[in-house]
């Protein structure tokens, strides 16, 4: 799986993007709205870029599902707008943090965060309720359940260590 850059954007939502095999950039705009924006920018300037679709929040669950999206993320999602408070996210691994091969528990993100991690995607596998001896590996996603807060402190512990 390649790396996923996020970038918020104040007042507007969130942007999403990865390097494709091609080497281009490829990016997903989120609108607090709904609204999602595809587009690709160049590769040496990822802040000139071309629009290349608009999709409403119908049209991007659409897409997702021929893209490989499962029904498990979209029942997730729907169960997160259902519990006020509740943010379910995937937390990328980079190569840089400290908790690379080291286990789930010796981060103690749940002590630390209150964050509880409920999968580890590692390339096409996938850990289901990982337990404290699971080991991190670089390039891991991390599904994460929490609050916002928590989550944000579980991506900064994660970078910093």
């Amino acid at each position: 799986m390649s790396e996923i850059h996020e970038v918020k954007l104040p007042g507007v939502g969130v942007r999403y993007e990865f390097e494709t095999k091609e080497g281009k950039r490829l990016g997903v705009i989120s609108h607090r709205t709904g609204l999602r924006e595809i587009y690709v920018s160049r590769a040496d300037d990822p802040d000139e870029f071309k629009r290349v679709l608009g999709l409403s929040p119908d049209d991007a669950r659409t897409l997702a599902e021929l893209l490989g999206a499962t029904r498990v993320a979209q029942q997730l999602s729907e169960l997160q707008q259902r519990i006020e408070g509740l943010v379910i996210d995937w937390l990328p691994v980079r190569a840089d943090s400290v908790f690379v091969g080291c286990t789930i528990g010796d981060t103690r993100l749940r002590t630390r965060t209150g964050v509880s991690v409920v999968a580890v995607v590692r390339g096409e596998d996938a850990i289901p309720a990982p337990g404290p001896e699971d080991t991190i590996d670089s390039g891991d996603y991390l599904v994460v359940v929490g609050t916002a807060r928590g989550v944000e402190q579980a991506v900064e512990l994660l970078r910093a260590g």
